[in-house]
């Protein structure tokens, strides 16, 4: 019997925090396909090892002139190009080898190892999962909105905001959001202690019905998932019909969308396979940038052709679009959508 094919591959790299890994890193799984100086822009500049020994010689050749180099690895069906820094291999002890860590973090280093196809494989699903590859946000789109109009008709005074707020933003690879929240509200008891008569309110970064997560599985012949959606003026997506004994009335999205009418809600859909789809920003010219309709109906139509199901996350806002009348004392006295 002929021995098994190998690769060479990516086996580990040394930094354990994981929250700090990304695309742009070498990671455990990535299949090594080329080496190229920094410089290099076509693919035929690439030089391909078949063995880790051949990749440490290739890249002890380009640390001659550069200590930059440009990796094609393969992830999954797609080739990926990595910037990275050629660095000592300071598990070998006996003679000067090489090996290559992450261009933006000097502790992700990557250790080099001939594999099989399947084992990198399986290393590619465990990178997948704590980076999250695959996840691409839907196309987003800017839509126009009557500022004049709404301020002058939601705010008690229109001449002035009734909150404050303060916009914490990450500091350089800090991608938890528990340390954001921590130094947020270190800064506000720090305020309080000192005598800012401040009013904590809020700090939300998504307000989800979290233990309502809906799958609609379609059954054979249903050319549709059996939910009507639109767009508010604000930017949120919503459910506003579902057909009777479709997949989206079989997950109980018919009773929750006539309980949300008799309490006067809207029934917003907040995540459509993982991916967001409320507003995300607005920008200078007041344009609101929400999720494109054609991006949402294409996700939908693929699923409902391939007869897959699909998952979507749903929150619950009140339907205020009758604000009403303010009194004198309205700016002291307004209260979130739901407190009374």
């Amino acid at each position: 019997m002929g021995s098994v094919p190998t690769v060479v591959c990516v086996r580990e790299v040394k930094q354990e925090d994981v929250q700090e890994w990304d695309d742009s890193m070498p990671l455990p799984g990535d299949i090594i396909e080329g080496v190229a100086q920094d410089n290099a822009d076509e693919d035929d500049t690439f030089v391909s090892a078949k063995a880790r020994s051949e990749l440490i010689l290739l890249l002890g050749k380009i640390n001659r002139v550069s200590e930059h180099v440009l990796l094609k690895v393969r992830r999954g069906d797609s080739a990926v190009k990595l910037r990275a820094c050629i660095v000592a291999d300071r598990n070998v002890k006996m003679q000067k080898k090489f090996t290559v860590r992450a261009a933006s973090d000097e502790r992700h280093v990557a250790v080099l190892g001939d594999m099989t196809f399947e084992a990198c494989f399986e290393l590619q699903e465990m990178s997948r999962r704590i980076v999250n590859l695959d996840f691409k946000g839907f196309r987003t789109k800017g839509i126009p909105y009557d500022w004049k109009l709404k301020v002058g008709s939601f705010l008690p005074d229109h001449r002035s905001t009734v909150v404050g707020s303060i916009l914490f933003m990450p500091r350089a690879k800090e991608r938890i959001t528990e340390l954001l929240i921590s130094r947020a509200m270190a800064w506000f008891s720090a305020a309080i202690s000192s005598g800012i008569p401040l009013v904590f309110v809020n700090i939300q970064t998504e307000q989800i019905i979290s233990s309502i997560s809906f799958q609609l599985f379609p059954e054979p012949g249903e050319s549709r998932f059996g939910m009507d959606i639109k767009r508010t003026e604000e930017g949120f997506i919503c459910v506003y019909s579902v057909t009777e004994d479709s997949a989206a009335d079989r997950a109980g999205l018919g009773d929750l969308l006539d309980q949300a009418n008799r309490t006067h809600h809207l029934l917003v859909i907040s995540r459509l396979q993982g991916k967001s789809l409320k507003p995300s920003i607005v920008d200078s010219e007041g344009l609101i940038h929400c999720c494109d309709n054609a991006d949402i109906k294409e996700t939908v139509s693929s699923a409902i052709e391939k007869s897959e199901s699909i998952q979507i996350h749903i929150m619950s806002w009140p339907n205020q679009t009758v604000p009403a009348a303010p009194s004198s004392s309205a700016a002291a006295t307004l209260q979130p959508p739901n407190g009374k």
